[in-house]
């Protein structure tokens, strides 16, 4: 799986991918590479990482979502835990929604998936992003 964090503060790749067209590159020369799947985010999750609006949120992922379902034949991942994100970003060419909360955050988000018969991957995580560091430790790591 390449990972195209479209993103000014990505704790993984530094912001290289912000500029879309930087991002597409990237994109198409991971899937050269050989990634099979390719999963495009555009809201941080590093720990202190603010929430964005919807729409700053589609600024970022639409045109690298819909560049990359034109010229490559690889699955997408939306990661996003956004309803109105997720269905904009299946409109455009994703596949499969990549949901950090497993559901948890918005509501809508599920039936988005069922109803575009959409696959989803649910992360597991110890709360948003802002306040990450407050639930950093685990007493028991299965019961938790």
């Amino acid at each position: 799986m390449g990972i195209v964090n479209v993103t000014p503060d990505s704790f993984s790749d530094g912001g290289v991918h912000f500029d879309a067209e930087a991002a597409i590159r990237s994109a198409l020369a991971m899937v050269e590479a050989g990634a099979d799947i390719l999963d495009v985010g555009g809201e941080s999750t590093r720990p202190g990482a603010e929430s964005l609006p919807i729409d700053e949120e589609l600024r970022r992922v639409a045109p690298v979502i819909e560049a990359i379902a034109r010229r490559a034949n690889v699955p997408i991942s939306i990661d996003t835990y956004k309803a109105g994100v997720a269905e904009r970003a299946l409109d455009l060419g994703a596949t499969i929604i990549n949901d950090i909360s497993a559901l948890a955050y918005d509501p809508g988000l599920a039936g988005v998936a069922a109803r575009r018969k959409a696959p989803v991957i649910l992360m597991h995580n110890r709360g948003r992003s802002a306040k990450m560091y407050e639930f950093a430790e685990y007493g028991d790591v299965v019961a938790d």
